[in-house]
């Protein structure tokens, strides 16, 4: 039989690009975040349940907003104080087995409240004290967790995993504070709780079942005050990281506190109940899982820095709308964005810290990544109570948006300047968010 002649054909197609789809999950290919984010996703419904139901039963119990921001100062400034010690034990050991002990921890205090509840004999200052208490271990567990997400998904797919894991948190809180409202309702807090406590359980068990390389840990002999010091001093004098916890850390203090005078404008302004906190709550939460899906759908970090200047102004702009609403469906149209605008800021701010950090200073860095989101919130929670006693909640949410408007301004104006610097410490990490390297310079960075 003669031989075929015929040149063989060549295909000289390229693979397929990833769909959207792909790209917003990528990091989900990782088995050890499969662990982390379903585990998580869990227990952090049963955090946000735990969190309204807290908020109601001291406002049952007392009908104080005072109180509501005490509590909350309570449970929060811990991290301000604490986080410090947490990034160095972050930083110094291993990250696993410290969140194995931190979510160990909060499952114990969760339980705790759950039976004191349970048996009728709760009091306002032992809520307080289990507060403050949980805030000690958020101290160590917040830069523990943050930083441990590199370990988990490397570097390629870690601003996909930082808004992946935002995004589980905010699903939490459209689900956890919608149960929380009919259980309440119902059945009382003290169920709330305990099923707070048992939820952590799937989260250890995911930790547990990674599979994690040994990590190298870099110690050169420092004491401990030293090994802090060097945090603070370089995010002292890096100032793209500067300005981003700066603004973060406004934010806290006078805008995010509107959730701790939540159960105020549920009963005393749109008259309703527990079920009616939760729908308030669980609307901000659609509104950051949308948030944190845009950002996981997002293939590189070009253009982040204006996401957050951006996204800081349009979060102050609806919580003043969210301020002076008096109906209730209203209300809920207005904290689907103050969700929304709220989330892409925070997960924004932490995709570039983390983008421009190196890994030997990720722990310390990002205790004051904590100190700012969590530690300054405490204050504000203060601040918040003591004013929505003497000019009303709404007048007290209003003024934050304010000023988180300003805080926007002030930053965008800086933003060229910043950019500059950021691109050098990006370059330096050697990420660019998923874009391949060759287009680092051109495109991942350009408008980072």
């Amino acid at each position: 039989m003669p031989e075929d002649s015929a040149a063989p054909v060549v295909e000289n197609s390229r693979p397929a690009p990833p769909s959207r789809f792909q790209v917003m999950f990528r990091a989900l290919q990782h088995r050890n975040f499969q662990l982390f984010f379903g585990g998580q996703l869990i227990s952090l419904i049963g955090t946000w349940m735990d969190t309204v139901a807290e908020a109601w039963l001291v406002y049952r119990l007392t009908g104080s907003s005072l109180l509501l921001g005490t509590v909350a100062f309570a449970g929060q400034i811990p991290v301000f104080l604490l986080a410090p010690l947490g990034g160095m034990a972050a930083d110094r050991w291993n990250r696993r087995s410290i969140v194995i002990a931190t979510q160990s921890s909060s499952m114990v205090l969760a339980g705790i409240l759950a039976g004191l509840t349970l048996s009728g004999r709760v009091k306002v200052w032992e809520v307080i004290m289990l507060a403050a208490l949980m805030g000690v271990v958020n101290a160590f567990d917040i830069p523990a967790r943050q930083a441990f997400l590199v370990e988990m998904v490397g570097r390629e797919d870690l601003m996909n995993a930082i808004a992946l894991n935002s995004s589980m948190f905010n699903g939490a809180r459209v689900i956890g504070p919608a149960v929380a409202g009919i259980l309440v309702a119902s059945i009382g807090e003290g169920w709330c709780f305990f099923a707070n406590s048992a939820s952590y359980i799937a989260v250890i068990t995911g930790l547990l079942l990674m599979k994690i390389a040994p990590r190298e840990i870099e110690h050169r002999g420092e004491s401990a005050i030293e090994h802090i010091a060097e945090g603070f001093r370089f995010v002292r004098h890096t100032k793209p990281i500067l300005a981003l916890l700066l603004l973060l850390g406004l934010v806290s203090l006078v805008a995010m506190p509107y959730s701790v005078l939540m159960p105020v404008f549920a009963a005393r302004i749109l008259h309703g109940n527990a079920r009616t906190l939760g729908i308030l709550m669980g609307a901000t939460g659609i509104g950051a899982l949308t948030g944190a899906l845009v950002l996981a759908s997002k293939r590189g970090l070009r253009g982040l820095g204006s996401w957050v200047a951006f996204s800081c102004g349009g979060f102050g702009a609806a919580l003043i709308l969210f301020s002076f609403s008096h109906w209730y469906a209203v209300s809920i149209a207005f904290l689907v964005p103050v969700g929304l605008f709220m989330m892409v800021q925070m997960a924004s701010s932490n995709t570039l810290i983390q983008a421009m950090v190196p890994d030997r200073l990720r722990g310390r860095t990002m205790a004051v990544y904590s100190m700012m989101f969590m530690g300054m919130a405490p204050l504000g929670s203060l601040l918040a109570g003591v004013l929505a006693q003497h000019i009303g909640a709404q007048w007290t949410v209003g003024i934050g948006g304010l000023c988180a408007i300003a805080g926007a301004f002030v930053f965008g104006s800086r933003l060229p300047q910043l950019r500059i610097e950021a691109r050098q410490l990006i370059l330096a990490q050697g990420i660019a968010g998923g874009e391949p390297a060759g287009n680092m310079t051109t495109r991942a960075l350009e408008r980072s």
